[in-house]
């Protein structure tokens, strides 16, 4: 039995009249993103067509999943807004917090000793709004997602950016900041720009070496970091078809790190055998009654150029297996021609660790193939160069993979087994006791992001993505320029052998099994439940309301920093060690922006103060002109925020007094939460005026008492010797995201219209 089926049961109910009536209204047949969309109005039937890329338009989602980082900052919000309880399904899974060292046992102790009281906090807090608990250990949240809550033609937000995993059944499922999730928890409408359209048309299949990760490593090849930003990706074709739910669900996860708003691919018979087998019958005959609902019209696949703003076609018999990086997912180089490009870049060969799992790559089809190939480590006498690591996705996972002896083949090869959880994904990986002055060295995973620092903390991993697969035979190997299709391996009988194709199961032969899967169901009546935050906490804090910023203190401000290329939402709000402070604004505010490169130095963290003429950290410069009441500005470069939805991004710099963000352009979720935390998020009409800007400018907004949709606004900078340039800078602000602005943040809004 599903969770919420009489949700999913009239979602199904309405969804035919309300596609039908779209597709009238738009005067064509419809993609299975615009089905999806269409049917999740927030004023029921469509009346309107929108236009992509423009409109901006009020959804009505169905469900909402937080991870226990950014879950702490949601919540903390949400008690502010003067609701009981959540108005939609909600979920909050404890994934996040727990560091991966020795192993699952004694990393989960550890972790429920030291963030016990943040647990409890988000426990508590469950139980007092109604909201689904997941226990640390239960699993990463989008693969108990995939496993529980997500179905076809469904509409989910969560406050990950890899929510987008549930694209794998059929979703629209959208990373966001808290803040978004804390509008549809009160009750309200969800807002978001209707995303263009980019078709991915999959012909061939899939076979060898080649796996469904390297499709999305194509992918982000072909696309780059930014090139899905504003659009839904939707997959087609008899490649698609062909392919497993959970192969779908790890190319839709990765579509974050393309920027895209979303992936999808449209109900098959590989969903209906995924749902049945994760004990969702219920959900299954539903959407077969509406199945010509949960995927695009025929005319739209026959033709896809009529119908998407893009379309790239892939042919699965002939992609080769890729690895990408190192520094950015985007950078794919072909198994088989690495040897050159390293020795050209000064990449290390050689191999230190290979990590299979993560929130993508955890399924039991990941892990059975994954295990065919370490399996034959053992079988061909192969001493594995490189160390293990491996992350199951979930309880219900591990327990199965545990019961078929697929876990024991990487113990005999003297992997460690972590938890269910993140860990060395999202930079919780103990790895090194003084990570800065670690050594150079590569690593090859199974996971999505691969910026510096980002797995281990230290700066010179040179992380390559690939898949599960891959990642095993490289590590078997222990060099990155290793290609099984071709190359041979020396045993320790001193024979030459070769690897052999993987093998694995789609799902488990005998059936998914789990003891304890971790869920907590909330209280009926949470009225009585005490929420307590100690005052001295130093991991949690309760919000105190953003004043407005006000058009008086947009003159004379000063320049925080002035970044220098790539500027990601781990150089403006690290994750890993800062991942404890998550709920406590300020002092997770110590971390701001101090991975950003100063572009007048080319040094991190070390900007000048203009009222001492002096240099420090970012955070400690920005502190000095919150204490003498002058407002700052950030200037970045293109794709700024790229990567997470953590809105602690947005919120810290506005804590310490930053007003406005000036970029040559955004990643989507972080301009909406600048929007949201009542901040001015603005492009430069002119990319060239981003050279003008220099280290000691002051800047004055001249007509920001004119600020309305669709109008540029006017800065003046005047520069340290006295001259000044006059820049236009434009916003994508409607009048509702100018109600924020002018109410200090889209939260002080909502408690105004809830008092």
């Amino acid at each position: 039995m599903a969770f919420d089926i009489d949700m999913i049961k009239g979602v199904y109910a309405s969804m035919g009249e309300r596609v039908d009536k779209a597709r009238e209204l738009v005067g064509k047949p419809l993609t299975l993103a615009e089905k999806i969309l269409y049917s999740h109005l927030w004023d029921g039937t469509p009346t309107t067509k929108f236009t992509r890329g423009k409109d901006y338009v009020d959804f009505a989602p169905d469900r909402i999943a937080c991870q226990d980082a950014t879950a702490q900052m949601a919540l903390l919000q949400f008690m502010q807004a003067g609701k009981d309880k959540v108005a939609v399904p909600t979920t909050v899974h404890c994934d996040h917090l727990i560091q991966a060292k020795e192993g699952a046992a004694t990393d989960l102790r550890h972790a429920n000793e030291t963030s016990k009281e943040v647990f409890d906090f988000l426990g508590s807090v469950s139980n007092k709004y109604g909201i689904g608990f997941w226990e640390p250990g239960a699993g990463i949240i989008h693969q108990v997602v995939l496993e529980n809550y997500a179905f076809p033609g469904g509409m989910m937000i969560g406050t990950d950016s890899h929510t987008v995993n549930a694209g794998g059944l059929g979703m629209v499922a959208i990373g966001v900041g808290g803040a978004d999730a804390v509008d549809v928890m009160a009750g309200m409408a969800w807002e978001l720009k209707f995303p263009k359209l980019i078709g991915v048309k999959l012909t061939g299949k899939l076979s060898g070496w080649t796996a469904p990760k390297d499709v999305i490593l194509k992918v982000a090849e072909i696309l780059t970091v930014k090139g899905g930003t504003g659009a839904i990706v939707e997959y087609f074709g008899p490649g698609a078809t062909s392919m497993s739910c959970t192969g779908k669900g790890t190319i839709c996860n990765m579509g974050a790190e393309i920027g895209a708003t979303t992936s999808t691919f449209g109900y098959d018979e590989s969903m209906e055998r995924y749902l049945r087998a994760t004990d969702r019958e219920d959900v299954a005959d539903a959407a077969n009654e509406v199945k010509e609902y949960l995927t695009a019209d025929p005319e739209v696949y026959a033709n896809p150029e009529q119908y998407f703003d893009q379309v790239i076609e892939i042919n699965l018999t002939e992609l080769k297996p890729l690895l990408n990086g190192p520094f950015t997912p985007d950078l794919a180089t072909e198994v088989g021609t690495m040897t050159e490009k390293a020795q050209a870049n000064d990449w290390p060969l050689a191999v230190e660790w290979g990590l299979i799992g993560s929130c993508t790559n955890s399924s039991y089809e990941d892990l059975s193939r994954a295990s065919s190939i370490a399996q034959q480590a053992l079988d061909k006498k192969l001493k594995t160069k490189a160390e293990f690591g491996i992350n199951p996705g979930s309880e219900q996972v591990r327990y199965t993979t545990e019961r078929d002896g697929i876990l024991e083949i990487f113990e005999k090869l003297d992997a460690k087994i972590f938890t269910n959880a993140c860990g060395p994904c999202i930079g919780q990986w103990a790895r090194y006791k003084d990570p800065k002055n670690a050594p150079k060295n590569s690593i090859v995973h199974s996971f999505n992001r691969n910026f510096a620092k980002r797995a281990d903390g230290n700066p010179n991993t040179h992380a390559f993505v690939a898949s599960p697969e891959m990642t095993a035979a490289i590590a078997i190997a222990g060099r990155l320029d290793f290609n099984p299709l071709t190359d041979t391996l020396i045993n320790e009988d001193g024979e030459e052998v070769m690897l052999d194709e993987p093998t694995g199961w789609e799902l488990p032969p005998k059936g998914f099994e789990v003891k304890e899967n971790g869920y907590v169901d909330p209280l009926e009546d949470g009225s009585g439940v005490n929420v307590i935050v100690a005052p001295d906490s130093e991991r949690l804090q309760l919000l105190t309301p953003f004043e407005p910023i006000t058009p008086a203190s947009l003159q004379g401000m000063k320049l925080l920093i002035k970044a220098f290329g790539k500027c990601t939402t781990d150089h403006i709000s690290m994750a890993g060690p800062w991942l404890r402070y998550r709920g406590h604004l300020d002092n997770i505010a110590n971390n701001t922006l101090i991975g950003a490169v100063n572009a007048f130095n080319q040094k991190t963290n070390f900007v000048k103060n203009q009222l001492t003429g002096e240099y420090g950290g970012v955070p400690d410069t920005q502190r000095e002109y919150k204490k003498a009441g002058i407002k700052t500005i950030v200037v970045g470069d293109h794709n700024y925020g790229e990567g997470s939805s953590r809105e602690h991004a947005a919120m810290q710099p506005r804590h310490l007094g930053v007003a406005a963000v000036l970029v040559k352009s955004f990643a989507r979720i972080h301009e909406t939460n600048l929007k949201k935390q009542g901040m001015l998020a603005l492009t430069f009409a002119n990319e060239s005026d981003y050279d003008l800007i220099q280290e000691d400018d002051t800047f004055n907004f001249l007509d920001i008492d004119q600020f309305a949709p669709d109008k540029p606004l006017t800065i003046e900078v005047v520069h340290a010797d006295g001259s000044k340039d006059t820049i236009i800078v434009n916003h994508s602000y409607n009048n509702a995201q100018i109600a924020w602005f002018n109410e200090g943040s889209a939260l002080n809004l909502i408690k105004k219209e809830n008092a």
